[in-house]
C-alpha cells in the first residue's frame, strides 16, 4: 500500500510541473481541439488557482499517508524484533528512508520526466484530475480564498514582488553591478509594479508638439529646436492630437520648400493610455507593439502628458543621457550637502528618489499633486508668492520663483534647522 501511495505521489508532483510548465501557445491550441484530454486540460487550466489548490491538497493527503502507513510498519517490526516502539535507532531509520523515498521517488524523478514531457503527461492524468478537481471542490475553494485573502492583505501592505521579480532583479544587477548602482535598480524593480504612467510622464506643459497647420519650415524650426526623433502632432489644440511625427520620416525632404505636405507623413496609430496605467503593463504595451511613445490622457480624453519607453527603463537604471542632454534638464541643482534647487514641475517620483525623501510621506500630502509644485500648492493652500517658505519634516521649501499660474522653481534645505538656524 505504500509503494501505491508513493507512486500515486510521483504523478501529482509531475502534474504540478507538466501543468504549469506549458507555454500559452500550447494551451492556446487545445481550446478548440477535438482531442476529449486536450480539452480536459484546457478547462482544468482555465482555473489555475483552483487546479494549483488541489493538486497540493492530494500531495499532502499522500504523504501523510505514506508517513501514517511507515510509521505503522515499523511498529509492526519492532513488536516482531522485540524493540520499543520509540526506539530512537527506529526512529532515524524510518525518517531516512521515508525522507529519501518521497523525495527521490515522489518529488526529483516525476518532476524531472513531467518537465520534459510535460503535454503527454498532462494528456494522461487529466482525467484523474478532473475527477479529482469536483472532489476536492469545497477544500480547493476554501484553500484559494484564504490565499487570496492572504495576497490582499500583502498588497495594502505594498508588499507585491513575486520570485521572478527578485530573480529578473538579480540578473539586471549582477550584469550591471560595475557600472550602476545596484541598490538603486533593485529599489526601481521593487517598485516598479506600483508605479503609474502619471508619476514619471512629462506633462502637458512640456509636450514638444506641432500643429498641423504650420507650414514645413515651421515644422523642422520646432524639430532642430527640441532635439527629438519624435514629435507630437495636433490639429488646433494639444488635447486633439492626430498622431506622431517621426523625424527620419522626413529627412529625405530637408531641402523641400514650406508648402511641402509634411503632414502626409504623420503616422496615426497614436497609441493612447489612461493616467493609472502601471508601468509595467506599458512596458509590454511598448513590446508586442513595438512603439516607444504614448499619449496620456484623463478620464474625459483630454491630454494629460507623454511617456517614452526611455522615461520606463530609466525608472530602474536610473537617468540615461546621452550627448545631446544638459544636466540642468534633469530639473534640479545640488548647490552642497543639503540645498537643492528644483522646478516646480519636477514629478515627486524623481524628487523622492533625488533625495531620499520619504516617499509614503510626499505621496500622504500630495493629495491628487504629482509634481513638486502641486505639493506645495497643498501646503500652503493658495498660490505662494515669491521667498515664501514652509517646512516639512526637517525639510524647508522655498519659493523662489512664481508666475500667476504656477511655481517655478523651489530652493529646498534639508535638516535645515541644524543647518541654519537663522532659517528656524
Amino acid at each position: 500500500m505504500t509503494l501505491v501511495l508513493l507512486l500515486f505521489s510521483g504523478i501529482i508532483s509531475g502534474s504540478e510541473v507538466a501543468y504549469f510548465s506549458l507555454t500559452a501557445e500550447q494551451i492556446k491550441t487545445f481550446k478548440n481541439s477535438e482531442d476529449p484530454t486536450e480539452l480536459k486540460v484546457f478547462h482544468l487550466l482555465e482555473k489555475p488557482k483552483k487546479l494549483l489548490a488541489t493538486v497540493l491538497i492530494l500531495n499532502n493527503l499522500v504523504n501523510v499517508g505514506i508517513v501514517t502507513l511507515s510509521t505503522y510498519a515499523s511498529w509492526k517490526m519492532a513488536a516482531s524484533m522485540n524493540m520499543e516502539k520509540d526506539d530512537p535507532i527506529l526512529f532515524f531509520i524510518l525518517t531516512v528512508v521515508v525522507t529519501a523515498a518521497v523525495v527521490f521517488f515522489g518529488e526529483i524523478v516525476p518532476k524531472v520526466y513531467a518537465s520534459h514531457r510535460n503535454l503527454s503527461f498532462a494528456k494522461q492524468v487529466s482525467g484523474l484530475l478532473s475527477f479529482s478537481v469536483s472532489f476536492l471542490s469545497p477544500f480547493a475553494f476554501a484553500l484559494t480564498h484564504m490565499g487570496d485573502f492572504v495576497e490582499k492583505r500583502l498588497k495594502k501592505k505594498g508588499i507585491e514582488v513575486s520570485v521572478n521579480e527578485l530573480n529578473d532583479a538579480v540578473e539586471i544587477v549582477t550584469a550591471a553591478e560595475e557600472t550602476i548602482n545596484a541598490e538603486d535598480i533593485l529599489k526601481g524593480i521593487v517598485n516598479f509594479g506600483s508605479t503609474t504612467v502619471r508619476q514619471i510622464m512629462q506633462s502637458r506643459m512640456d509636450i514638444e508638439a506641432v500643429d498641423t497647420s504650420m507650414d514645413f519650415h515651421q515644422v523642422m524650426d520646432r524639430i532642430n529646436k527640441s532635439g527629438f526623433s519624435r514629435i507630437p502632432v495636433y490639429t488646433e489644440s494639444i488635447d486633439n492630437i492626430v498622431g506622431i511625427l517621426y523625424i527620419k520620416d522626413l529627412l529625405p525632404h530637408i531641402e523641400e520648400q514650406e508648402t511641402f505636405q509634411w503632414q502626409d507623413k504623420v503616422r496615426e496609430d497614436t497609441f493612447f493610455v489612461p493616467e493609472n496605467k502601471k508601468i509595467d503593463e506599458l512596458l509590454r504595451d511598448f513590446q508586442n507593439k513595438r512603439v516607444h511613445i504614448a499619449i496620456i490622457v484623463d478620464e474625459y480624453g483630454g491630454t494629460t502628458g507623454l511617456i517614452t519607453l526611455e522615461d520606463i527603463i530609466e525608472e530602474i537604471v536610473g537617468e540615461i543621457n546621452d550627448e545631446f542632454d544638459i544636466k540642468e534638464e534633469l530639473g534640479y541643482k545640488q548647490l552642497n550637502e543639503h540645498t537643492f534647487i528644483f522646478d516646480g514641475k519636477t514629478s515627486l517620483n524623481d524628487f523622492c528618489k533625488i533625495t531620499e525623501a520619504n516617499p509614503a510621506l510626499i505621496d500622504q500630502l500630495s493629495g491628487e499633486s504629482e509634481s513638486l509644485g502641486g505639493l506645495l500648492l497643498e501646503l500652503f493652500r493658495k498660490m505662494p508668492n515669491a521667498n515664501e517658505q514652509v517646512t516639512l519634516e526637517g525639510m524647508l521649501f522655498k519659493v523662489k520663483a512664481v508666475d500667476r499660474k504656477r511655481i517655478k522653481r523651489v530652493e529646498v534645505v534639508f535638516d535645515w534647522n541644524t543647518v541654519d538656524g537663522d532659517r528656524a
